[in-house]
């Protein structure tokens, strides 16, 4: 199950063939780690096969060669999991857009229709962090950023937050400004409205020894490289399941 509001949550890195094996057990955590450098030769061998159009065109569109070599990774990854719960090739996963909670419009988090497995995706810098569940399920992770991006951006966080950001020393400030933001994308995620909904409405808190409570969600913190902080929040309904069917992973 999943533990108490803040608990730490450890990914488990895909590697080549990783996918293969069949899904952990449904008491371990659904949360995977993707470094898009050591994941490169599993991209240029399999991207073209799994991906689809849309997948394609927006890697492509991306003119940055390390954002386009991260996106493929998750995107890769991302699929190579999906069917590995499923019990389906990675490509006939069927993704589509949940509707906006916000207007209802066909934009919201990404789903399998039916939701027989949630998940979230997140990336930044050569990593990416991937969540499945068997309820709503949200990850974010962050690089530490400069100071004065921190201060920029973390002055839109709910006021109790940006207190407490205020009263840090500068040194120590970007670092606790990505925990706080990780956590607060994840929960947004986990909702489905994203950054729709305003950063300053929900109180998380930045204390590095637990989230504040949430109402119907658990959410915490998940140790990721240095220089990035991630969380993922996860709807109280359930766990984050190790796994979704009870099918093993196929090859593509």
């Amino acid at each position: 199950m999943m533990a108490d509001a803040g608990a730490v949550r450890r990914p488990v890195e895909l590697r080549d063939g990783g996918w293969e094996q069949p899904p952990a057990s449904a008491g371990e955590p659904g949360l995977w780690l993707v470094r898009a450098e050591a994941f490169s030769p599993v991209v240029a061998r399999l991207a073209d096969s799994v991906l689809d159009g849309a997948e394609k065109r927006r890697a492509a569109a991306l003119r940055v060669a390390g954002d386009r070599g991260t996106y493929l990774a998750g995107h890769v990854g991302l699929r190579l999991l999906l069917g590995a719960y499923l019990g389906v090739p990675p490509v006939d996963v069927p993704l589509r857009r949940s509707p906006c909670p916000l207007c209802g419009q066909p934009h919201g988090r990404p789903a399998v229709p039916g939701n027989p497995v949630h998940f979230s995706l997140s990336r930044s810098g050569g990593l990416c962090l991937l969540a499945f569940a068997r309820v709503p399920v949200g990850v974010d992770i962050e690089a530490v950023p400069a100071l004065d991006v921190a201060e920029e951006v973390g002055a839109c966080l709910h006021p109790r937050e940006v207190a407490e950001l205020s009263g840090l020393r500068e040194v120590g400030k970007p670092a606790v400004f990505a925990r706080v933001w990780a956590r607060k994308e994840a929960y947004l995620k986990g909702l489905g409205t994203g950054l729709g909904r305003s950063m300053s409405l929900d109180y998380l808190g930045t204390a590095p020894d637990g989230v504040a409570k949430v109402p119907g969600w658990t959410i915490g913190d998940v140790p990721v490289d240095d220089g990035y902080a991630a969380a993922v929040a996860v709807q109280d309904a359930g766990p984050v399941a190790g796994t979704v069917s009870g099918r093993s992973a196929s090859s593509p």
